[in-house]
């Protein structure tokens, strides 16, 4: 599955996102997972989606750190290859933020991206 697939990626957590996943699912149902995904659109042409889901995916990589989880579907995996996933929460509020190294440009709010 997906764990060697995982550190061939190298998508990482910073521990604040690690931290803010674990106190979103924890007023959640058990087993509730962050999926992350890239979809088509945005003002960029690819934009960043987020979803709290309670099954995993038999071709899911799976991004662990402490008790938090992250799920990401393999298509979306070619666009996150060596992303670091973070939290920040500053003057224009809180939010994942996602460092894509296979992004050529991304809009102001960073949920979009180009490629």
């Amino acid at each position: 599955m997906t764990e060697n697939l995982a550190l061939e990626t190298r998508v990482t957590l910073t521990d604040r996102a690690a931290h803010r996943i674990e106190e979103i699912v924890a007023d959640e149902p058990a087993g509730t997972m962050l999926r992350i995904s890239v979809e088509g659109g945005g003002c960029s042409g690819f934009q960043y989606k987020f979803d709290l889901v309670d099954s995993v995916a038999s071709d899911d990589v799976i991004i662990e750190k402490s008790a938090a989880k992250v799920l990401i579907d393999p298509v979306s995996i070619e666009y996150l290859s060596g992303s670091e996933i973070d939290f920040v929460d500053d003057l224009m509020g809180a939010s994942f933020k996602i460092q894509n190294p296979n992004a050529t440009a991304s809009c102001g709010c960073g949920t979009s991206f180009a490629l």
